[in-house]
């Protein structure tokens, strides 16, 4: 799908860019012709180069910053730099984020904080950052998780942040309507990407019991829906089939037949992890 009128990203800001879908995505636009830029707590040289190696105009640049969205006022630095190098952004999309999980019993209150503090205030900040650069016709994105529907086992500090996400997506998405800036929230099911293989091997079975209810993406495909969905202004954004019908579950279904369903899959996995 190439840029249109409607999606005319030629300038594209992304953070978690040094990774997985932030990473992607980041070579896809410059692959559209876009200028990129590129927000990371660390940004590897093999990122930089493969997102420079997919530019279609190589006079569009790709500008890198270091920086963390848990720390606003260095991100708005950032921010504010790349704006004086590359212009304003037409598109800019939240993609970092963290997922520390483990039974809430077990779990650590400082993983717990982290992970809000990174996927929910990160979101904040980086919306803070960018809004007052971008104009009318311009759409932010902010990547929630289908946890934020759903829930999911394992995911006390991870569903909770992302529904905070959602929550904070839909009041922008009121506020910034009036000045022609659209906001999108995008809520993928499980993306197969560096920090989903590491944690994988790890993973309890119930979370894998109903992660697989919603399926796995491969990251291409993935990325390629939401750049599609966000060019049609949509606000809340479901890559995949299953993770659609699972989160149509979640929402249409009465409550009390939407929670035994998740209750089957939940002890049928415990018990077969006895």
């Amino acid at each position: 799908m190439g840029m249109t009128a409607s999606t005319n990203w030629n300038t594209f800001y992304v953070t978690g860019g040094g990774s997985g879908i932030g990473r992607h995505l980041a070579g896809m636009l410059a692959g559209r012709g876009a200028a990129v830029a590129v927000f990371d707590r660390n940004i590897p040289a093999d990122a930089t180069a493969e997102i420079e190696a997919a530019r279609s105009d190589v006079d569009r640049p790709v500008h890198t910053a270091e920086a963390d969205v848990c720390d606003a006022d260095a991100l708005a630095a950032a921010v504010a730099e790349a704006v004086t190098a590359i212009g304003p952004p037409r598109l800019a999309i939240n993609s970092a984020g963290v997922s520390i999980n483990d039974r809430f019993a077990e779990a650590r209150r400082e993983d717990f904080e982290r992970t809000v503090a990174v996927n929910l205030f990160g979101s904040r900040n980086f919306a803070a950052a960018v809004l007052p650069h971008m104009g009318t016709g311009s759409r932010l994105g902010l990547i929630a998780s289908l946890a934020g529907i759903t829930g999911g086992y394992t995911y006390a500090g991870y569903a909770a942040s992302k529904a905070g996400v959602i929550g904070l997506a839909r009041v922008l998405r009121l506020e910034y309507a009036p000045e022609g800036i659209g906001v999108s929230v995008i809520c993928p099911p499980e993306i197969m990407t560096p920090m989903v293989r590491q944690y994988d091997t790890t993973m309890h079975p119930a979370t894998r019991a109903l992660k697989d209810v919603a399926g796995t993406l491969p990251l291409d495909e993935a990325c390629r829906e939401m750049l599609e969905k966000l060019g049609r202004d949509q606000f809340t954004i479901i890559p995949g089939t299953k993770a659609r019908r699972a989160a149509l579950m979640t929402r249409l279904l009465p409550e009390r037949v939407s929670t035994a369903v998740a209750d089957r899959i939940v002890a049928k996995a415990l018990k077969g992890a006895r």
